[in-house]
């Protein structure tokens, strides 16, 4: 061991990416290897195992940034419109939940975690509870409001009867408080009667969420404190999805935005 240098150390790396002889390894195995590799040394040199560290300036390769998959406005309008029946109770809630989704780029876990009185419907407002117990308070827009009052008056007191009693805002059919998974297959089932394809999850509404106010020139600090990411850079991946979007609108619009070689 005491001979191993730093470029076995990055041939091992390499070696890691190559297929010569079976399948690579993702770039996010590889980097926890790589990063065993590094603890492994570093003790061994702390420890006096070894006079050096040979890996102490290897790096893990770096992970490929995986761009939110944002819906378009129309979809997002059918997918709510196709949230179920509204003349019952069940219909009348999942709508409510779909519009407070993508009214409020809330995630799932911290929506089927609101009670009643998380809500005001008068002030437009919403107490949320995000990652880490931290609270924010979010704006309501109209149609969610209009939505989530629909199901106050007709949807959950029906529901409630059906169950114990709870202060939980979002409930099922048995009166109890939705989860997490019941709210996954409400939003699926919706998309597959609005008949959108490739995979609609909870988290689709809050990435739409996001990209719909940057697109149209909310400050991508403000979008983070609706979001309630703790570092804007978690934001920030957002506006290369918007930069995508006028790079492909450009290129399709302007009469010069392609050359063309003229003989």
């Amino acid at each position: 061991m005491q001979s191993i240098s730093e470029n076995d150390v990055l041939d091992f790396a390499a070696f890691l990416g190559r297929a010569d002889d079976g399948p690579a390894l993702s770039a996010s195995s590889a980097g926890r290897t790589i990063v065993a590799v590094r603890s492994f040394h570093r003790f061994s040199a702390r420890e006096g195992l070894t006079t050096t560290d040979p890996a102490a300036h290897v790096r893990p390769p770096s992970m490929p940034q995986r761009l939110p998959k944002a819906l378009a406005y129309e979809d997002v309008t059918a997918l709510i419109d196709h949230a179920g029946d509204t003349a019952t109770a069940g219909g009348v809630r999942n709508r409510a939940l779909l519009e407070f989704l993508y009214g409020t780029g809330a995630r799932v876990s911290e929506a089927v975690g609101l009670d009643v009185d998380d809500v005001d419907l008068e002030g437009r407002t919403v107490l949320v509870t995000g990652k880490g117990d931290k609270q924010r308070l979010l704006p309501l827009g109209g149609f969610a409001v209009e939505s989530i009052e629909a199901y106050l008056v007709r949807g959950r007191p029906t529901l409630s009867q059906a169950g114990p009693g709870t202060p939980r805002l979002f409930l099922n059919s048995l009166g109890r408080p939705l989860s997490r998974q019941s709210a996954y297959g409400i939003l699926h089932e919706a998309a597959s009667r609005a008949g959108l394809e490739g995979h609609v999850s909870p988290h689709s509404l809050r990435h739409s969420f996001a990209t719909h106010l940057l697109q149209n020139g909310a400050d991508v600090r403000v979008v983070q404190e609706l979001l309630g990411h703790a570092s804007v850079t978690t934001t920030q991946i957002y506006t290369l999805v918007t930069v995508d979007t006028l790079r492909q609108v450009y290129a399709e619009s302007h009469p010069r935005a392609r050359s063309q070689r003229r003989g």
